[in-house]
Parts: structure tokens; C-alpha cells; sequence
């Protein structure tokens, strides 16, 4: 069961994106995928689609309507008890919930705090293929917790200006975590949002292909309406519009993402 967490402290560079789009292609493609969304804003959650009882009713509520992972986080239930189906062959989630940001606070006190999702996770009695993570856009707790449980990290960055902003403060915390989890790496970058009509785009590629060199992948996230609108609807952007490019370069990272990875 090899994991991912899919990070970059920069918010807005397309984590959520990539971890649902490219869980969606990898279970397309015959993997067993679970996607853990570790983020209070929980739009990995919404993003495939995810509904319950009362959802809308309680959305706003600090109680959770529905099992997620800050019950597991809480010791209050195992993730084998939380995670759910998607309308996705092979693809499973482990949702969040708002109440999921009151785990901050909460977790200070707690032995051994930053492993919580690591011993989750490995007493798992379902076996993926793939773990995707997807963390918040901080340096806390519950990213220390994805950055602890995961193998390697996934960086996705925006083809814009400060593209490579926060990115030496996510390298150093690579090494802190190091003590926690010494197996930990950069196991791939992701360029995301690259606008072709732009000198900027192709400028920030070379930079971070300069600074990256060969865990840069090559396919390019082309800024696309399109994946824009997907999660809105609850699907991936295949179940949206497979036609789109931003579908075409999804199904490209995820061949390559296998290749690399299997």
C-alpha cells in the first residue's frame, strides 16, 4: 500500500485537483485507490460527490452529520469504519468535515500526536494500491499527521509568479519530519495551471524543472475551465467532460504516475 500526500503550504496550486483527478485515472486504470482528505475545507469530500443524511442541513455545524475522519483522528472510530464507496470503481474515500479544524487544538495534548493517521492507516484491514492525502495549505498538526504517514510527497505547483514561493520552508519541513518518518521524500512534481499563451508559464517550467530536475513529471496541467467547474458537480473531470484537456492530461499523470510508482 504505497502513500502519497499531496502538499505544498502555498494554497490554491491544485492539491485537491490532482488528488481526486488523479485517483479517479489510477482507479480507472484497475488500482484500488483510498483518498484521505485531511483538510477542515473538506472539498476533496465534496469534490467526488460525497453526500449524506442532513448534510446540507448541518454543513455549517460543528458536529459532523456523517462518520469522517476526525473520528478517527479522536480515537473514536476506526478508519476501516469511515471510509466510503465513490461513484467510481475503485476509488474510496475518507472524508473530512469542518469539525475537522477543532482537531488542532485538540490533538496537542495527545501521545504521539503526529503518528495518529500513520497507525490508522496501518491497521487498515482493506489493501489499496494507492494512499492519496490531501493536505491543508499550513503547517499544522493534521499536515504533520499526512506528512508522517505518507512515503512520499507529491508537490503540485501553479505555473504563476511565486510559483516557487514557500516551497524551501516545505523542503525544510521534509527534513524536520525526517525524524518522524526518515523514509519520507519528494516523490514527484506536478506543474498545474500552465497557460500557454504566456512567456510566465513556460518560464516558471524551466525554473522548476531547473530546481527539480528529473522528479518534475512530464505531463503539464493545462489551465482548464473545465476542471474548474468539475467539482461543483460532485465528479471527477472524466465523469465531467473525458473530452477536455484537462481530462486528456490527468490520464497522461496517471499512466506516468504508475510508471514511476508500480
Amino acid at each position: 500500500m504505497k502513500r502519497f500526500v499531496i502538499a505544498n503550504q502555498k494554497g490554491g496550486v491544485g492539491k485537491t485537483t490532482t488528488a481526486v483527478n488523479l485517483g479517479a485515472y489510477l482507479s480507472q486504470m484497475g488500482k484500488k485507490v483510498l483518498l484521505v482528505d485531511i483538510d477542515p475545507q473538506s472539498n476533496l469530500t465534496s469534490a467526488v460527490g460525497f453526500k449524506s443524511d442532513n448534510n446540507d442541513v448541518l454543513r455549517d455545524s460543528n458536529k459532523a452529520p456523517y462518520p469522517n475522519i476526525y473520528d478517527v483522528l479522536a480515537g473514536e472510530k476506526k478508519a476501516s469504519e469511515v471510509f466510503v464507496t465513490t461513484d467510481t470503481e475503485n476509488l474510496f474515500l475518507l472524508p473530512a468535515h469542518l469539525s475537522l479544524a477543532g482537531a488542532e487544538i485538540e490533538l496537542v495534548s495527545q501521545l504521539a500526536r503526529e503518528s495518529i493517521l500513520k497507525k490508522a492507516l496501518d491497521s487498515f484491514s482493506e489493501e489499496f494500491d494507492y494512499v492519496l492525502i490531501d493536505s491543508p495549505p499550513s503547517l499544522g498538526i493534521l499536515t504533520i499527521n499526512a506528512l508522517v504517514a505518507a512515503d512520499k510527497i507529491i508537490v503540485p505547483i501553479q505555473c504563476e509568479y511565486f510559483a516557487l514561493e514557500g516551497l524551501g520552508q516545505l523542503i525544510e519541513t521534509v527534513k524536520l519530519v525526517g525524524n518522524l518518518n526518515p523514509e519520507l521524500s519528494i516523490g514527484g512534481v506536478v506543474l498545474t495551471m500552465h497557460d500557454s499563451r504566456t512567456r510566465l508559464s513556460s518560464q516558471v517550467v524551466r525554473e522548476v524543472k531547473e530546481f527539480f530536475k528529473d522528479l518534475v513529471f512530464r505531463t503539464v496541467i493545462p489551465r482548464n475551465v473545465r476542471l474548474s467547474e468539475a467539482p461543483s458537480y460532485g465528479k471527477p473531470i472524466g465523469d465531467y467532460d473525458e473530452a477536455s484537456s484537462g481530462a486528456e492530461a490527468y490520464k497522461r499523470l496517471a499512466k506516468e504516475f504508475v510508471k514511476r510508482f508500480d
